[in-house]
């Protein structure tokens, strides 16, 4: 996904979770940078064969098995990202954490909504 439309998704959440979100639009703009890289290098790393060990000729001549280094940084940004989730509260122990509360589930839905109209 875009930069932009990351951007709509944690503001959704911060909605979702009643929090201001004016105040952290800075970190959530960094955030979804971090999300568009990450999916970018994900796209990149399937292109390129998806291969989780590369060999590596050092120069020695030597042939070695190595982690390939899009995956690496793909994991990288996944744990950067979640850093951010966290800080910003939108994991559920985060929330928990800075509020006190457990996240308010949502009444009702697609699928509950659906299996309810069956019944009747």
């Amino acid at each position: 996904m875009t930069k932009n439309k990351w951007k709509k998704v944690v503001l959704e959440q911060f909605e979702a979770l009643s929090v201001e979100s004016a105040p952290y639009l800075r970190i959530i703009e960094t955030l979804a940078q971090i999300l568009e890289q990450r999916d970018k290098t994900y796209e990149e790393f399937k292109e390129s064969g998806g291969k989780s060990v590369l060999e590596y000729t050092n120069k020695g001549g030597n042939t070695n098995p190595t982690k390939n280094p899009l995956l690496v940084l793909w994991d990288d940004l996944n744990k950067s990202a979640l850093a951010y989730w966290r800080e910003l509260g939108l994991t559920p122990s985060s929330y928990k954490k800075m509020t006190g509360d457990a996240p308010k589930k949502e009444k009702g839905g697609g699928l509950a909504e659906a299996l309810k109209s069956l019944e009747s």
